[in-house]
């Protein structure tokens, strides 16, 4: 084999190998090629070398695996689910109140239509205090 120093292209490769075979011999003089520059450099092969393995630990953190995406799949749908409970919960308490208030109301308005004088008649007085309240409060 040839030194190094003598590599060159029309060395290394001639059109005395066969068409078909032309491509394997072009990468082997490729690879030979890089080998001497590695050689020849080999704090420049390190620093590769490093930068190599930081580039593919970032990629593995990068990277998730099915299970870690299946984990935070898992927790955005336990999150949505959560909130739509503690919506339905507040939707539920809101009108579980106005419920309450409506009853309430209704309840006086009862109360104040109901009452009876002595002989047992309906208490037109209280009645008619009651409608002018109500016409006063929509005013």
């Amino acid at each position: 084999m040839l030194p190094p120093a003598l590599w060159t292209r029309d060395v290394l490769y001639t059109d005395t190998y066969p068409e078909h075979l032309k491509h394997l011999y072009l990468a082997e003089e490729e690879m030979l090629k890089q080998q001497h520059k590695a050689k020849s450099n080999p704090v420049l092969l390190e620093q590769k070398c490093n930068m190599a393995v930081k580039s593919a630990t970032n990629e593995r953190k990068c990277k998730k695996t099915s299970n870690q995406k299946a984990k935070e799949e898992y927790e955005k749908v336990k999150t949505e689910r959560a909130k739509k409970k503690e919506a339905a919960e507040k939707r539920k308490q809101e009108r579980e109140e106005a419920q309450r208030l409506y009853k309430q109301k209704k309840m006086e308005a009862y109360k104040i239509l109901r009452k009876r004088t002595k002989k047992g008649q309906p208490n037109l007085n209280l009645q008619m205090e009651f409608l002018l309240q109500k016409i006063q409060q929509k005013t």
